[in-house]
């Protein structure tokens, strides 16, 4: 029998049933409307474009600020070649970081917060919502799934920052995968067909080892060949939304942004760019490599002011070191992580001009980097409060 057809409903006076109608109605509508929020980020100052620091010029010449961040050490040759026979080219090694694909996590399937917080509705497919239950171990171990959806956003190359440069991702701005649609997102089980090497690590020496990973994380550059562990986020295996024990939205969203991107890492979707092997172009990497990824928080706050702890983080450095006040109930609830990529890229064009090819390279990109600067001090960022 439902609340409408029952006696206590009938008894009712006319205008105390027109109340209960209408608050129902009020918090149904209220509760859609708090499904699903978001805002479209901004390149300009939403990007934090220190994190690009420290660049440098034939392995130790820096053109910019050394940055906040300790800079990946790679086996980059400072003189490089590509190519071959006639196609043979010579070059300086140029490096950077670059901001290359944004992660999107979210409680609530279909739900884009980096597009408004558009909702779309799907038909017929359906998908696995955000959960939190307890689970062994006390009160305080709970378990949560997560959908997310993975953003191309190469805004160098989108912003035409640097344009005519082989050293930047030429890609168009896209919605490039969701999770919803992933029959081994949702299952543990299945996405072992991804990592079979996560059978060794289920000792308690290996979970272990994340603790070391986490204090290395905390205090400088997470150690890449721990690459099962995600510093204080936990494991990174499975590769699967769901994780053990959630601490935080903050934690979710990093521990879900490394998944993620390790997982497409072995799908042959998320390719390398640096040491050796990328300064002539991208290459596939399946066993992770953490340490050359770093992460900025695009929503529901910005890390964009340096005096909150620092704009980007190394993948797996604890939150409570940066995260306090970037998260709110409801609308807060959702995130969107910017990934970026420390690049390796031989600039060349013959020996003759290398070197005036890679001061070309190095103005455009301060240039670059003091127009968005000037731009955050012409318009400042609003704060988190006015930004929700």
């Amino acid at each position: 029998m439902s609340f409408f057809s029952s006696q206590f409903f009938r008894a009712l006076p006319r205008p105390a049933v027109a109340v209960v109608v209408l608050g129902l109605l009020a918090v149904s509508s209220a509760s859609e409307a708090l499904v699903c929020s978001g805002r479209i980020p901004n390149p300009i100052t939403d990007v934090c474009w220190s994190c690009m620091e420290p660049i440098t010029i034939a392995g130790s010449a820096s053109i910019s600020g050394k940055g906040k961040l300790p800079d990946a050490q790679t086996d980059a040759a400072p003189v490089c070649s590509c190519g071959s026979g006639v196609n043979l080219s010579v070059g300086i090694n140029i490096s950077f970081w670059e901001p290359l694909r944004t992660a999107e996590v979210v409680r609530h399937s279909w739900c884009f917060p980096s597009l408004g917080g558009m909702k779309l509705d799907p038909g017929g497919i359906r998908s696995s919502d955000h959960g939190r239950t307890p689970q062994g171990f006390g009160k305080n171990r709970r378990t949560a799934f997560w959908q997310t959806h993975w953003y191309q956003t190469p805004w160098l190359f989108v912003l035409e920052a640097l344009l005519d440069n082989a050293c930047i991702e030429e890609a168009p701005w896209d919605l490039a995968y969701l999770s919803e649609l992933d029959p081994l997102w949702d299952d543990s089980m299945s996405s072992f067909l991804l990592s079979p090497d996560s059978a060794l690590f289920t000792a308690g020496a290996a979970f272990g080892a994340c603790a070391v990973d986490c204090a290395l994380a905390s205090a400088g550059l997470s150690e890449k060949t721990l690459y099962w562990c995600s510093g204080c986020q936990g494991s990174v295996f499975p590769l699967s939304g769901w994780m053990a024990a959630q601490t935080s939205p903050l934690q979710a969203w990093h521990l879900m942004a490394h998944r993620f991107a390790m997982k497409l890492s072995r799908e042959g979707l998320l390719w390398s760019a640096h040491g050796k092997k990328g300064q002539c172009g991208p290459y596939l990497q399946p066993i992770f490599d953490k340490s050359v990824w770093r992460t900025q928080l695009l929503y529901p706050s910005r890390t964009t002011d340096k005096s909150s702890g620092g704009c980007c983080q190394p993948l797996g450095r604890s939150t409570s070191l940066w995260g306090s006040g970037k998260t709110f109930p409801y609308t807060g609830e959702d995130g969107a992580v910017l990934l970026w990529r420390k690049r390796d890229c031989c600039l060349s064009a013959g020996m003759a001009d290398a070197v005036a090819k890679s001061a070309e390279f190095m103005s455009n990109a301060a240039e670059g980097i003091a127009a968005r600067r000037s731009a955050l001090f012409t318009h400042p960022a609003r704060t988190d409060a006015a930004a929700r």
